[in-house]
């Protein structure tokens, strides 16, 4: 399948505004036959919400005109997405992330590791459990979705691998603070979990944040298959082999080196990774 990483600006709390650039990105897509496009964290409504209410007057909810919008051009152009926005439900605004595809809503998440940053400061965490989504047709790809500072922890990955994902996306709004981030984090999720990983960060300015962008794409042997240059706009391809993903055996030399991350892995050792004990405390 052809995976395309959308690296652009956003313009903060104009929901209108980002939505025609999503709209007219996947005209462009349909016709280089994209067939899952990865578009950045709050894409529809920006980022740099000073307070709740602030966030909560430009937050879109599901059934919203302006998703129904994206739901019908990705039906019409065959061209599946994950976007990020933030999403009334109910009384809670979530930072969340939907993957669109076949005329319908196929997943959702709600981000759950908040940073100090912020909309983050305000949103309610999310409670959905890190799962794959599968993609309607031929491909039936299986799409892990996550948020920015989710790449941070190891364990969320591991999850979305072990729940089946082929293709971790992720939207990000990585600050030029971040940029090691960008460049070292998603090769070594890819590989640690043997799949495609998809890094779509924005660039731009927004209140007091300047944007790194440094997008990527990578392979399930941690190798970058695309990597944005840097801070402009720029929209990353990669033609993938799904297959490649779900062997997770690796065998280097024939019965000398074979190594399966998923197939060895000791999870009786590992109760400790959910202890909420913070580091230098006293062990129990």
């Amino acid at each position: 399948m052809l995976l395309a990483c959308v690296q652009t600006d956003i313009q903060f709390a104009s929901v209108r505004e980002n939505l025609k650039t999503v709209l007219d990105t996947l005209e462009r897509l349909s016709e280089k036959g994209v067939d899952l496009a990865v578009f950045p964290e709050c894409m529809l409504t920006g980022y740099a919400f000073d307070s709740r209410e602030e966030a909560w007057g430009v937050a879109v909810a599901e059934d919203s005109d302006e998703i129904a919008e994206i739901i019908a051009t990705s039906k019409r152009t065959g061209v599946a997405l994950t976007i990020g926005s933030l999403i009334r439900d109910g009384e809670k605004l979530h930072n969340a992330a939907l993957l669109i595809a076949g005329g319908d809503i196929v997943g959702r998440y709600h981000k759950i590791h908040l940073p100090h940053l912020g909309v983050d400061r305000f949103v309610d965490r999310g409670e959905i459990p890190y799962q794959a989504w599968t993609l309607p047709g031929e491909h039936a790809a299986r799409v892990g979705l996550g948020i920015c500072y989710d790449i941070s922890f190891p364990e969320p990955m591991r999850a979305l691998g072990l729940a089946g994902a082929d293709v971790i996306a992720l939207g990000t709004n990585w600050p030029v603070g971040a940029f090691r981030t960008a460049e070292i984090v998603p090769p070594a999720r890819s590989m640690e979990n043997h799949l495609f990983f998809v890094a779509a960060n924005r660039i731009g300015h927004e209140r007091g944040f300047d944007f790194c962008g440094i997008s990527s794409i990578c392979g399930p042997d941690g190798v970058e298959l695309a990597r944005a240059k840097g801070a402009e706009p720029e929209i990353l391809f990669a033609e993938v082999d799904l297959a490649q993903a779900r062997n997770k055996r690796i065998e280097r030399t024939t019965g000398k080196h074979v190594i399966d991350r998923f197939a060895d892995r000791q999870p009786e050792f590992y109760d400790t990774l959910t202890h909420p004990v913070r580091p230098n405390s006293p062990s129990e």
